[in-house]
């Protein structure tokens, strides 16, 4: 199960990032209409489904395309080539964050690039450390992220009356490095531990069946053990030890605060759509709207920067950047993945790479 497979792309795995940058889309949409909260229940409980998860399984299939890309320096132990793949890393890891970073400044408080460029700076010292390593080192990084939150105020930074929204000292030394670090959007600790995680599954020979198998069963099964965990722990300690807050905050399995639980559940889900997307991908290879998603998937830069540009500007000409519906966020977050499919299926007859991915890989050889 640890034989490392490196032969041609996958593209199941960019059938899951496509997935994911659905999801990544009705989260972020539905933050920017104003519309969480704002439906009937059964649309509050579909956008939920996507909370916190989407953008676990993209940072998770973010680390196991690194592992992709390092196999051949693994698997030579050749020191030029180590090398030369830290610098490629590095150089991917400052663009990302400077690119982060100007989504930011323009407005977009909810940006993950920033963060994702810190993780693959850790993940690149990493990438021919034993899976073994990596495993305890994300263990290690987890504890040390609950004990963080349980210890220091997980709310500090932020505005009391537009918590998630607006960072109060994001563009100080101390609110900059407590925001990437401890407690914004996508925080280092833990976050990067689902990039860990992604380094070592990238590892596994996802074409093998057997493998698989095991990863669907051992996603279903700790899905469904955390869950059940989550609630057993809330329901006891608030008879016993904890109010309901303080229950909510260590046992609960959304993003906020990213707890061990929510760790631990999120990635077990990741496991079941990346290998759910393997077996789809596979076995409608020729079918049309697979082969979009697919196409998709490939574009996930351009289509993460265009959300932000092309979709809140969208949504700025028509005047609904606050207090809208679910159902609405939810429709035009379909819409815009729309767009985005066939934006893709038209590039992808000309192009390899979409525009952001010729950009960095310009930039960044």
């Amino acid at each position: 199960m640890t034989k490392e497979h490196t032969s041609k792309r996958i593209e199941g795995l960019d059938f899951a990032r496509a997935l994911a940058m659905f999801g990544m889309f009705i989260v972020n949409f539905g933050v920017i209409t104003g519309a969480d909260g704002n439906g009937p229940t059964w649309l509050i409980w579909v956008q939920s489904l996507f909370q916190g998860r989407a953008s676990a399984i993209f940072v998770i299939l973010a680390g196991i395309g690194i592992a992709l890309m390092t196999a051949k320096a693994r698997a030579t132990e050749s020191p030029l080539l180590i090398q030369q793949n830290r610098k490629i890393l590095w150089k991917r890891s400052l663009f990302l964050f400077v690119l982060g970073m100007i989504l930011y400044a323009v407005g977009w408080s909810g940006d993950i690039l920033h963060y994702y460029g810190v993780y693959m700076l850790i993940a690149s010292f990493f990438i021919v450390a034993s899976s073994k390593t990596i495993i305890l080192l994300t263990s290690v990084l987890l504890m040390l992220a609950q004990t963080l939150q349980v210890i220091f105020n997980y709310m500090v930074g932020w505005n009391p009356q537009q918590f998630l929204l607006e960072y109060l000292d994001f563009w100080t030394v101390e609110g900059f490095l407590r925001n990437l670090f401890f407690n914004g959007y996508h925080p280092v600790l833990p976050w990067i531990c689902f990039f860990l995680v992604g380094l070592v599954l990238g590892r596994l020979d996802l074409t093998n069946d057997s493998v698989r198998k095991r990863l669907l069963v051992a996603g279903l099964s700790i899905t469904v053990l955390t869950e059940v965990m989550s609630k057993v722990l809330m329901n006891v300690t608030t008879k016993s030890v904890l109010d309901a807050d303080s229950a909510w905050f260590l046992f609960e399995t959304g993003p906020i605060p990213p707890n061990v639980l929510y760790i631990v559940s999120n990635t077990a889900t990741a496991l079941i759509v990346i290998v759910g997307s393997i077996y789809t991908a596979e076995k409608f290879a020729e079918n049309g709207l697979i082969r979009a998603i697919i196409h998709t998937g490939q574009l996930t830069l351009t289509h993460y920067v265009s959300h932000v540009f092309i979709g809140i500007g969208v949504l700025m000409v028509l005047n609904r950047l606050e207090h809208q519906t679910i159902a609405f966020s939810l429709l035009f977050s379909c819409l815009f993945f729309v767009g985005s499919m066939l934006f893709s299926v038209l590039w992808r007859r000309k192009f390899n790479r979409g525009p952001m991915e010729l950009i960095m890989r310009k930039v960044t050889k």
